[in-house]
């Protein structure tokens, strides 16, 4: 592998944006969502409501990996139209940008440090650091790592950590999680009330709730996956963290258009201000990014991602709970 430098040097020549195509993405992004969004109020039979459902969760995706890359730089720079579209529609899905850039910034610049704060991703730490701690912080410790926790991300991710836990934190730095809130608990309220329960969950709660689902699952198991190698501060390397320790998500053709290329993930954290569809060219254009670890949507490569709980130094690899001498389970 080449030095640092010279990796960060090779991938500036894939940093140029073609501002027409970012409109382009944006704006079919964007009438996708809100075409599936109007559907979702309309008078049509439920199945047709029930694929809408999906379809809109899946351009919510799409569309916050667009937020994602132009809260890096990465697209739309300069842009006081964009600015307005990414500020609103971070507030719109849950994640404004306050907090997301604050603490996405810094799951960036930490990938694959163990830690038991978690900050911008999930908690991490060794089986020495586990054994040490108390029965209520081995607790905090699993819940935050558990598959329900990650499931139900609209609850655990989107609404308190991103939102309420920041605003009680930092209230005057996060008044922008405050409207989110508001903003978001007063529109399902009225859509409750006017449009009763069937609307309000195939047009509303659903969407949100699949869409965050994913995007939970797709941060965590590209940075938790059976392989991953994780490091104290100290043996803690920038390039190593992005190619050996971040997976390249196997998906199918349309998946990875509605996910925006986010299964590149070793490339993105290589160099973060990639723009999103450029991101397939850097990695056939940078020999070190050709044999990524991989992960996919198969459901036993989730089982496997998921049982995973605790880095063991002796062997160098992430391991199950019931791996441990004396395994606790929650």
């Amino acid at each position: 592998m080449r030095p640092q430098k010279d990796l960060i040097i090779a991938s500036r020549n894939f940093l140029r944006e073609d501002r027409s195509r970012s409109w382009k993405e944006t704006i079919i992004t964007l009438a996708g969502l809100s075409a599936c969004f109007a559907i979702g109020f309309l008078p049509v039979i439920w199945m047709l409501k029930s694929v809408n459902t999906l379809l809109l969760a899946l351009f919510y995706v799409r569309m916050f990996t667009i937020y994602h890359d132009y809260q890096h730089h990465a697209i739309f720079q300069g842009s006081k139209t964009a600015k307005l579209i990414m500020k609103a529609f971070g507030i719109f899905i849950l994640a404004p940008q306050n907090i997301w850039k604050r603490s996405h910034d810094h799951h960036h610049t930490n990938n694959s440090k163990l830690t038991v704060q978690g900050i911008g991703s999930y908690p991490t730490i060794c089986t020495k650091q586990y054994n040490s701690l108390s029965k209520k912080e081995k607790m905090t410790y699993l819940i935050n790592r558990h598959p329900l926790t990650i499931v139900m991300g609209y609850f655990t991710l989107f609404i308190y950590w991103l939102n309420i836990k920041s605003l009680v934190q930092s209230p005057g730095k996060h008044r922008d999680s405050l409207i989110a809130l508001v903003i978001h608990f007063a529109a399902s309220i009225l859509i409750y009330i006017y449009f009763g329960v069937t609307t309000y969950m195939l047009a509303w709660f659903m969407p949100f709730f699949i869409a965050f689902a994913m995007g939970s699952y797709l941060f965590y198991c590209q940075h938790n996956f059976p392989g991953v190698i994780f490091s104290g501060k100290e043996e803690w390397r920038y390039e190593e963290a992005a190619i050996k320790s971040t997976s390249f998500m196997v998906m199918n053709p349309v998946m990875q258009w509605f996910t925006g290329n986010i299964g590149y993930h070793h490339v993105h954290h290589l160099n973060s201000r990639i723009p999103f569809y450029r991101l397939p060219e850097a990695m056939a254009g940078i020999p070190e990014l050709h044999n990524p670890p991989k992960t996919s949507w198969n459901p036993f490569e989730i089982i496997r991602c998921l049982r995973l709980k605790l880095w063991d130094a002796k062997q160098n690899k992430m391991i199950r709970l019931d791996e441990q001498p004396y395994p606790e389970v929650i």
